[in-house]
């Protein structure tokens, strides 16, 4: 009796356990689930919800989203209806993002010169209006030639910049006032990005497909209309009594800041690595593109396909934001620059077994390759980008918050456009034109090669890890009386009237 009775307690022991077991397994994995809300209610609390909103339709809508539809349609505008050449075409797509290179220029903008007595939302409404007109000019005049074409494209690349250095001044105050934050919000930024480019690489294909690339651009007069809506949600404070015989003295004030601060070690390091990092990247993108669609010696893939593999690349690029955020932000921002930068360089010979056709012989089926080279390439990339954001936002001194930040990401955009221009030159030399793709894999080689360079130029990245100060504590502070930014977007002013 006594051997039976412990054998039952032995018996509800075990089940108990199992029981308890179970419980903890379906805890964990709600748990998991509800992480990322549970995050971002974390990011609304500490930053308030309308900042939150903000960055979603900014960079997620405006940003991500157009890219992935603007991308593929004007890759087959410029391919199929005005007929360039692969190197012209990246000589035209540098153009076009040639308003980004004049970031400085907007946060000057918005940090000294208020419009009818607000620094923040008018230049939302602004770049949201002149992104609708220039869209809607691109799909209803069917006449348009090609110059017409590049100025109504950067005219609408130039609304995308405005909205972009507004959101990024609010996201640079905030990453000073919440350091511990920083990574966060990169990641809260990339990530919305992420998904919105996910979102429009995936439909990019069948519309392109459907209405024709005059089609989609009038489909991309919605995202820059929501950027209006922002201007219009957010609170922020009437400035009284401002003086604006003082915007000239506040301008050279900003000048003589931001010339003070790049003179700085701490600065002009970083600042140079960002710039040869990027450069040295040559692009090789619209070679690669025209090689794609070609029904001879490419795999010829159709809009469809085209689109598909993109929105892989850019679902590599979210899990790269995730790895960051969840694995990475804490580390020395050089240690995970020299990994990242080093697989950045291998992942480029993808490519090379791609046009090769070595994927062939190993029994891999084109597009069964082509997305894994894209995935695992989008997302080495955004490894590699995401500390140079977090650190970016580490190196602005208070004050000039916005108009820094531009500054620096303006210079980022230099070294793409020199890597496109670059890599348009290489296409050029090498005779790979729209249909001739014979020395491809001699640009491919020759790109993957310089990519792993700026591993010798590291030691211009500080040590510091994201959480700590890198510039000196007296540019972290802002005078009284003499704060640009003090009558700025005011959110956590929200938080009071909860």
């Amino acid at each position: 009796m006594e051997m039976e009775a412990d054998s039952q307690e032995r018996e509800a022991l075990h089940h108990e356990a199992q029981n308890k077991k179970e419980k903890f397994s379906v805890k964990g994995l709600w748990d998991l689930l509800w992480s990322p809300i549970n995050w971002v209610k974390m990011l609304s609390r500490e930053l308030h919800w309308s900042f939150v909103i903000s960055v979603v339709m900014v960079y997620g809508i405006s940003q991500g989203l157009s890219m992935g539809l603007s991308r593929i349609s004007i890759q087959y505008y410029l391919k199929d209806e005005q007929k360039v050449q692969p190197s012209e075409a990246q000589v035209y797509l540098g153009i076009i993002q040639i308003p980004w290179m004049v970031k400085p220029l907007w946060g000057l903008f918005t940090d000294a010169l208020p419009i009818l007595g607000y620094r923040r939302k008018p230049y939302f409404v602004f770049a949201g209006l002149i992104g609708v007109v220039s869209m809607l000019v691109l799909s209803l005049d069917k006449k348009l030639d090609l110059t017409m074409s590049l100025l109504s494209l950067m005219v609408g690349s130039a609304g995308v910049a405005i909205a972009d250095v507004t959101i990024d001044a609010c996201v640079t105050e905030n990453s000073i006032s919440h350091p511990s934050l920083a990574g966060d919000m990169q990641s809260l930024c990339g990530l919305t990005s992420s998904v919105g480019a996910l979102v429009g690489f995936s439909v990019s294909g069948f519309f392109v497909h459907l209405l024709g690339p005059k089609g989609v651009f009038g489909l991309l007069s919605i995202p820059p209309a929501l950027v209006i809506f922002v201007g219009m949600m957010l609170r922020e404070s009437h400035l009284h009594n401002f003086s604006h015989r003082r915007v000239s003295e506040k301008f050279v004030d900003s000048g003589k800041a931001m010339w003070t601060t790049l003179k700085c070690s701490s600065v002009w390091r970083p600042c140079l690595y960002m710039y040869l990092s990027l450069a040295l990247s040559l692009s090789v993108r619209e070679g690669m593109f025209y090689w794609y669609t070609d029904a001879k010696g490419g795999p010829s893939f159709s809009k469809e396909v085209v689109g598909s593999i993109f929105s892989i690349g850019a679902l590599g690029s979210l899990f790269g934001v995730l790895l960051y955020q969840n694995f990475f932000k804490s580390y020395p921002f050089r240690d995970v620059l020299l990994w990242t930068q080093l697989l950045y360089g291998l992942s480029g010979l993808l490519d090379l077994v791609f046009v090769l056709r070595i994927n062939l012989k190993l029994g891999l089926p084109d597009y069964l390759f082509v997305v894994i080279d894209e995935a695992v390439s989008q997302m080495i990339g955004r490894l590699k980008w995401m500390p140079l954001l977090v650190l970016s936002s580490k190196l602005c001194p208070a004050g000039i918050e916005g108009t820094f930040f531009a500054l620096l990401m303006s210079i980022d955009h230099v070294g793409i456009l020199s890597s496109t221009w670059a890599g348009g030159l290489l296409l050029h030399i090498l005779n790979i034109t729209r249909t001739q793709f014979e020395n491809l894999w001699m640009a491919i080689l020759i790109r993957s090669i310089l990519r792993i360079l700026p591993i010798a130029l590291l030691f211009l990245i500080p040590r510091a890890d994201p959480s700590s100060s890198i510039l000196p504590s007296e540019m972290l502070r802002t005078k009284k009386g003499d704060d640009l930014e003090s009558e700025n977007v005011e959110m956590a002013s929200l938080v009071n009237g909860v």
